[in-house]
C-alpha cells in the first residue's frame, strides 16, 4: 500500500510547483511560504484529528521530537530556497535541480540508515545526474522574454540539499509515530521558521499587499503540499526511503506537463533528453 501513497505524493507535489508559481508573480516568495504553511498546518492537524492520533502527542520521546524538529527546520529551509528559485527562475530548470536531491538522499540513506545501494540504484544516480545537467542548459537569447534574475540556481541547489536532509531526518523521526501526527509537528516547526524569516527580513508589511488572486493560488499550493506530505510520510513510514523518495521525484513529469500548459515553457531537445534520463534513472532505482 505504501507505493500508492508514494505515487499520490508525486502527483500532489507536481501540482504544488505550478500553483506556487502562479501565486508568486508579484508576491514575495518568503511571505508566500509563510502564508501557505498556515494552510498546510491546518490541513495536517485536521488529518490528525480524523486519524485520532492527537493523544500520542504527549508520549513523543525526546529523540523522536528532536528529529521531527530538525526535519521541520530542514523543510523550512528547503521551501524558502525552492520558492525563491521558482520566483526568479524557470520551472523547467528549477524543478530538475530540486529533484536531484534523490542522489544525495540515497547516499545519506546508505551512510546513516544502512540502506544498501544496488546496481540499478547506482545506474539511476548516474542517469539523474546527467539528466539534470542537460535540463539546466541556459535559455537561448532569442527565446528570452526577459532576462532572468541571478541566483536562482544557488537557491535551487540549496532546496535540493535541505530536501535530502528532510527525508533522512523525517525517516528517523517517524519511527513509532503515527505519520499524520509526525507531519503536523514538523509543519508547526516550519510555520514558526517561515514567519520568523518574514519578521527578520522586515517583510511583515507585505502580507497585506498580497493580491487576492495570488493569495488563492498560494492557499491551493498549500493544500496540494499538505496532501503530498501526508502521502509522502505515510509511505516513508512503511517503505524504504531509497525507494519512496525516487517515486516522489517522478512529480517532475507532472510539473513539466503543467508548466507547458500554464506557462508555455517548452523543453528543448537537450532538455527533453535530460527529462528522459532523469525519469529513467528514477525508475531504475525501483528495480
Amino acid at each position: 500500500m505504501w507505493i500508492f501513497f508514494a505515487a499520490g505524493s508525486a502527483l500532489f507535489a507536481g501540482a504544488t510547483a505550478i500553483l506556487a508559481k502562479c501565486g508568486i508573480r508579484k508576491t514575495d516568495s518568503t511571505v508566500a511560504t509563510a502564508i501557505r504553511t498556515i494552510v498546510v498546518l491546518v490541513f495536517a492537524w485536521i488529518m490528525v484529528l480524523v486519524a485520532g492520533s492527537q493523544d500520542q502527542l504527549g508520549s513523543l520521546g525526546g529523540t523522536t521530537l528532536l528529529f521531527l524538529i530538525l526535519s521541520g527546520l530542514a523543510t523550512g529551509a528547503s521551501w524558502l530556497c525552492y520558492f525563491r528559485a521558482l520566483q526568479i527562475g524557470d520551472i523547467n530548470k528549477v524543478v530538475p535541480i530540486d529533484k536531484s536531491s534523490t542522489v544525495l538522499t540515497i547516499l545519506l540513506a546508505f551512510l546513516l540508515l544502512g540502506e544498501p545501494i544496488g546496481l540499478f540504484q547506482g545506474i539511476g544516480v548516474a542517469l539523474i545526474g546527467v539528466g539534470t545537467f542537460l535540463m539546466i542548459e541556459p535559455k537561448p537569447a532569442a527565446e528570452r522574454a526577459a532576462p532572468q534574475k541571478r541566483g536562482w540556481m544557488l537557491y535551487a541547489f540549496g532546496s535540493a540539499i535541505f530536501a535530502s536532509l528532510t527525508a533522512i531526518l523525517g525517516k528517523v523521526g517517524i519511527q513509532g509515530v503515527e505519520s499524520n501526527l509526525g507531519t503536523a509537528v514538523r509543519t508547526g516547526v516550519v510555520l514558526v521558521m517561515a514567519w520568523l524569516m518574514v519578521l527578520v527580513t522586515g517583510k511583515a508589511s507585505l502580507v497585506k499587499q498580497v493580491p487576492r488572486r495570488e493569495l488563492g493560488f498560494i492557499c491551493l499550493s498549500g493544500l496540494a503540499t499538505g496532501a503530498s506530505w501526508l502521502c509522502y510520510y505515510r509511505a516513508l513510514q512503511d517503505g524504504p526511503a531509497s525507494v519512496v523518495v525516487p517515486i516522489d521525484k517522478l512529480s517532475i513529469l507532472v510539473t513539466v506537463a503543467f508548466s507547458y500548459l500554464v506557462f508555455h515553457e517548452r523543453l528543448t531537445a537537450r532538455s527533453g533528453w535530460g527529462l528522459v534520463l532523469v525519469t529513467a534513472g528514477t525508475l531504475a532505482m525501483l528495480l
